[in-house]
């Protein structure tokens, strides 16, 4: 709300004025209206912040802050931009209409993907706080906080291990012949059949995707997971040695990378989040020079606009741009946080989600250019060898790579481009966890060296269940209930409490203190309609379409699939419990309890004398006003006690601002 001064009537009893350095303050006016204009009733003083400043109520300690603004986007584009950038997107636009998948995906974007972006760098960035201690602007809501940091940390478990795949891969890469390309080997079974040997026909009777006995399928699965030495998710088996050597190294990257916080992980994103682009650049090029990569092409981006009449293509238009982007795992507020106080995070917000989504289609091409150049290669369809996930990733791209001229140094590139696109996705999710836990506990500050590297330890003997014989069964039950339909619901909470109980408008004033501007209508509305009701039906969606969990052939035992939802539930319930704790640790009667849940921390002295935003706001004619005054910062003065007592006689102008005629400052 706009505030102008008369400057008619001048300030009584104060000190002198004179030319001298001033400090701004805000004043909070609480206002009523009368039949005779608007009268005022109570007021508090606000601190404003300074270059390091921050919100009301925030520690004087000062925090640390990025090395260089470069060092802050890089790292949110480097966490956005993840595994599932090349090995699901390419995939999810071929099979939902090519051309046509992007109509529901930018829609997306625009009305829940970006908005959702956009209020989450703001919040981390105002607040100055991780994860859960954020939530000091509406405590009830401080359980969702530790949702998202829990389910960062199980992200971790399996996460790694794709990256220590990633590793094995690049070290068995330098040979002068790579070791997928033929049977014969070690790890082969009798039934091991080089598709060079066989025509069209034989490749025919299954989709050359999914066929077990090629090579690069053996490799994969009885060479580096050892797959047919378990018979299900019942039997694990002891860690291959060769994949934990890779996890130690994975380990010892993050932490080495994370232990002296953003002034050293900033650093590392200079290689981590630039490489993947100059790979992906290189990848493309030579993709689009084979035979058959026009067809790839094609394919990838055919329009097929009676595909949008299946619900289905929408809902894996929305769990993609809401994956892709990478809200609610507490890494951007994390990130934010980091920021010095004025910065345009709504610059940095369309530019860094604008980079994910475009860098997504991007990799379609380098993806489906191979592919096509498979399809020929065998005499099969682009649909018999087109996939997603490990399957396209550390199967037929690789077989792909495997018979070009030079393919030990192609083969090296593409590995290398899967561990940086990991690695630095992995430390966004652990950067979470640390500052997140980190602030709400002071002790894991002080010892943050110490608190990384159990951090890191921690995740590497849990990440230990899935480099056995059977791990592929762990990571795949992780992956599907660990941060499912759980960081659907934690987003969700997260943006009711946000828009619905600390206020659409509230947090429009904390990002006007911060840039100078508010956000416009459109973002209001999203936050505040738009992206509650889409996670609202994505959340749904997710749930109703929700099966027995398989891999491949093998289908879970029941038993595993109400172990998954344990794990789903140990992370959601944190909200509930925690609101329920937080009720009843407040003191005062069944409303005011409610008003200390709801109310931000550094406004519980209101609960006190009944001044209660959340309550008040619904009162006829009450409003609120803020007005900046100034003081001598020599001069001492009644500012100094921030609880002065103040009077204003405010009147009403025709345009419905409010002016302040005059305030008395008392001796």
């Amino acid at each position: 709300m706009n505030i102008q001064v008369v400057p008619e009537h001048k300030l009584s009893s104060v000190a002198p004025l004179k030319q001298c350095n001033v400090e701004k303050k805000e004043v909070e006016l609480i206002l009523v209206k009368d039949q005779n204009g608007v009268q005022y009733t109570s007021s508090s003083i606000i601190p404003t912040p300074t270059g390091h400043g921050g919100p009301p109520g925030s520690s004087e300690e000062e925090r640390e802050t990025w090395g260089k603004k470069i060092d802050f986007l890089l790292s949110v584009i480097g966490f956005a931009v993840d595994l599932a950038n090349v090995w699901r997107f390419p995939f999810l636009c071929y099979k939902n209409g090519g051309g046509a998948f992007l109509i529901p995906y930018i829609l997306f974007l625009l009305i829940a993907g970006m908005p959702l972006f956009y209020m989450e760098l703001a919040l981390g960035q105002y607040n100055r706080e991780g994860a859960a201690t954020v939530w000091k602007i509406c405590p009830v809501f401080k359980g969702v906080g530790y949702t998202v940091i829990l389910i960062a940390f199980y992200v971790g478990f399996y996460y790694n291990v794709i990256i220590a795949w990633s590793i094995h891969y690049l070290f068995s890469s330098m040979t002068s012949e790579l070791p997928w390309l033929h049977c014969g080997n070690s790890w082969n079974s009798v039934n091991c059949s080089d598709p060079k040997l066989h025509n069209a026909s034989f490749l025919d009777r299954t989709v050359y995707a999914k066929n077990k006995n090629t090579p690069a399928a053996e490799y994969y699965e009885r060479g580096v997971l050892h797959l047919h030495e378990s018979r299900g998710i019942g039997d694990l088996g002891p860690p291959r040695w060769e994949l934990s050597l890779c996890l130690v190294a994975v380990v010892f990257i993050l932490y080495f990378s994370l232990w002296k916080g953003v002034k050293s992980s900033g650093k590392v994103v200079y290689i981590t989040a630039t490489m993947p682009y100059i790979v992906l650049f290189v990848l493309l090029i030579r993709g689009i020079t084979l035979p058959g990569a026009m067809d790839g092409i094609r394919a990838y981006l055919h329009i097929d606009l009676k595909m949008l009449n299946k619900p289905k293509v929408w809902i894996d238009a929305a769990t993609q741009i809401f994956y892709s982007l990478g809200a609610g795992f507490g890494v951007l507020i994390a990130f934010a946080s980091y920021n010095k106080f004025d910065n345009n995070c709504y610059r940095d917000a369309l530019l860094t989600s604008s980079i994910n989504c475009v860098t997504s289609f991007v990799s379609g091409f380098a993806i489906f250019s191979v592919l096509g150049y498979m399809a020929q290669k065998h005499g099969v369809n682009i649909e018999d060898v087109a996939t997603e996930g490990p399957g396209l990733v550390f199967i037929i791209y690789p077989e792909a790579i495997s018979t070009l001229p030079g393919s030990t140094f192609w083969a090296i590139v593409f590995f290398i481009m899967l561990l940086t696109l990991g690695i630095d996705s992995s430390m966004g999710g652990m950067e979470a966890v640390i500052t997140g836990l980190a602030d709400d506990f002071k002790i894991l500050k002080k010892h943050r060296k110490l608190f990384t590297f159990a951090t890191a330890f921690g995740t590497f003997l849990f990440a230990l269940l899935c480099i056995t014989n059977g791990g592929i069964y762990v990571l795949t039950l992780l992956d599907n209930y660990a941060a499912g339909t759980a960081i659907l619901f934690g987003v969700l909470i997260e943006a009711i409490g946000v828009s619905w109980f600390y206020g659409v408008d509230r947090f429009s004033e904390d990002i006007e203190r911060m840039m100078g501007f508010k956000p416009g209508l459109y973002w209001r509305l999203c936050w505040k309609f738009v992206s509650p009701t889409f996670l609202l039906v994505v959340v749904i969606a997710s749930i109703v379409t929700s099966t027995g969990l398989t891999l491949d052939d093998y289908v879970f035992p029941p038993w595993a699939n109400v172990l998954g939802w344990g794990v789903a539930l140990s992370s959601m319930l944190f909200v509930p419990v925690y609101a329920v704790y937080k009720f009843y640790s407040m003191p005062g009667t069944f409303k005011e309890r409610i008003a200390y849940c709801v109310t931000p921390e550094h406004e519980h002295h209101l609960v006190k004398e009944g001044n209660v935003r959340q309550f008040t706001r619904a009162q006829k004619g009450r409003r609120r006003a803020k007005v900046t005054l100034a003081r001598p910062l020599d001069g001492g003065g009644p500012l100094d006690d921030a609880r002065a007592v103040l009077s204003a006689r405010v009147t009403e102008s025709k345009k419905g601002k409010l002016c302040v005629r005059r305030i008395i400052l008392p001796l």
